[in-house]
This record gives C-alpha cells, sequence and structure tokens, in this order.
C-alpha cells in the first residue's frame, strides 16, 4: 500500500502531462464522424461523409485502398530484406575475425549519419540511370539500404550477448557452424529480431520523402504521400475533417501493431530461448 502512494504523484505528473495529447485524439476521432457549426466546440450532426475517400475513388488522388496496398508492400518487403541481411552480416561481424573488420564496422556508422535528405539527389540520379525511378522497387531499394546499418548494428549488439560457450558446446557435438547459428544462437537474439521487424515495418509504413521524390506518380503511391495531397494540392479546398479521417485510417494500424506487439517490445531485452 505505502509503495502505491509513493507512486501517485508519478501518475498524477504523466496524466497531467498526458492530458493534453488524449484530449487532442479524442477531438480528432469525434471530428472524423460529425460536423461542428463554425465557432463552436460542440458537434451539431453525426455524419460519414468525412469517410467517404473509403469507397469513393473521387476523393484524394486514387484509390486509398491501392495506396495501402502499396504501403504495405513498401513496409513489409523494406522490413523482410533488412531483417533477413542484418541476420547474417550482424552474425559475421560479431564472431568472425576478417580484414577491415573495424575499417568496416565504421563505415556502417558513417553510413547510418547521413540524413536521407542529404543523399536524395544522388540516388534521384541513380535510380534514373537504372530505370527504377517512380517505381515501388526502386523506393524500396533505396529504403533497405538506408535501414541496413541500423540493423546490422542493432543485431550485433544481440550476438554480442550470446556467450561463446553455447556455440563451442554445438560444434563439439558435432553440429555445423551453421546448424549452430540456426539452433542454438538464433533463438537467443529472437527478442532483437522481432524489435528489428517492428522498427523496420514501422519506419516504412511512415515514410514520406523517399515515395514523395522518387515516386511521384499515383501507380507507386503510398498513404503518406496519399495524406499529404489534401495539403499540397492548390485546386482543392482543404476539409480538415476528411484530413483527419485519412490520417487516422493510416494511423490504425501503427496502433494495433503497437498493441500485439507490446509485450515483445517491453522485453527486447529479455533474451530467447536456449534451444
Amino acid at each position: 500500500m505505502t509503495a502505491n502512494f509513493r507512486s501517485l504523484p508519478v501518475i498524477l505528473l504523466l496524466t497531467i502531462v498526458s492530458l493534453p495529447l488524449v484530449i487532442m485524439y479524442a477531438f480528432t476521432i469525434v471530428d472524423t464522424f460529425t460536423n461542428t457549426e463554425p465557432g463552436s466546440l460542440m458537434p451539431n450532426e453525426f455524419t460519414t461523409e468525412h469517410w467517404r475517400f473509403l469507397w469513393s475513388s473521387d476523393v484524394g488522388r486514387g484509390s486509398v485502398w491501392v495506396s495501402t496496398v502499396n504501403t504495405f508492400i513498401f513496409a513489409s518487403t523494406t522490413a523482410l530484406i533488412v531483417s533477413g541481411i542484418s541476420l547474417t552480416a550482424a552474425y559475421a561481424l560479431s564472431r568472425l575475425e576478417f580484414p577491415a573488420r573495424r575499417f568496416f564496422l565504421a563505415g556502417i556508422i558513417i553510413l547510418h549519419a547521413f540524413p536521407t535528405i542529404t543523399l536524395i539527389i544522388a540516388i534521384f540520379l541513380i535510380l534514373q540511370l537504372l530505370g527504377l525511378f517512380d517505381t515501388l522497387i526502386g523506393v524500396i531499394m533505396v529504403k533497405t539500404a538506408l535501414e541496413l546499418p541500423f540493423g546490422i548494428w542493432i543485431m550485433k549488439g544481440f550476438y554480442d550477448t550470446v556467450p561463446w560457450e553455447i556455440e563451442m558446446a554445438g560444434v563439439q557435438d558435432g553440429a555445423s557452424r551453421f546448424m549452430v547459428w540456426r539452433k542454438l544462437v538464433l533463438p537467443q537474439v529472437q527478442p532483437g529480431l522481432a524489435a528489428l521487424l517492428i522498427f523496420s515495418f514501422l519506419s516504412g509504413w511512415s515514410e514520406f520523402i523517399l515515395p514523395l521524390v522518387l515516386a511521384p506518380g499515383s501507380d507507386a503511391q503510398v498513404l503518406s504521400t496519399y495524406l499529404a495531397y489534401f495539403l499540397l494540392d492548390d485546386s482543392l479546398e482543404v476539409d480538415f475533417n476528411l484530413f483527419k479521417s485519412v490520417g487516422l485510417f493510416y494511423a490504425v494500424p501503427v496502433i494495433l501493431i503497437y498493441l500485439v506487439f507490446q509485450k515483445k517490445l517491453m522485453n527486447i531485452y529479455g533474451g530467447g530461448s536456449k534451444g
């Protein structure tokens, strides 16, 4: 009971700090289903017209479902490629001694230090040269390359915490190096792999600059550029309630991912099962 009373000030402070955000999100949700008279805070009628982008292709720039599929392909493909390459590259950097290993590690950090916007002109020219400009494949390749340094460093940190004795025991029992990695080491870094998959997916889901610059056409449009269209197009009268509805639709998958995987994210340093 004493511990509960001691935590009350912290809970009260967090509640006060969070309350404006909760109110803001509550009003956002309410505004997407209601109409409000100018100058009034309280809605005066219920409506679904702000969600008409779900069934009408005349709203916005093309179909929102095409943009949703593109976004899912973009985010999931990026996450899978980054995680797959990071798993093997990080293991090699953590366990193997090879020439210029330290130089390679430093190079990864330097590559991750460059902001995306500073590389955009060079990336634009390379994609044009390869014939991948204004394609979803081109944006996926660029996003994957930019996320790989982060993924490799994250997984290397998890591999470094796995004791050498586990691998040595497997090798002494006659297992191959690949079998040891797959059966004994990978279970130990499962929390890191889960976190990397989630973070890479969310990073791809929320990416805006790369699709906007490198895939400006409607065929490769993602939800971030679909949402921005309502503000960037001067020919449209801005409908803020419609804008909020699209934004809420865009945010729902992220909220669901957090609700489903919050335990894994909170237990990121918990370790895997010792197979």
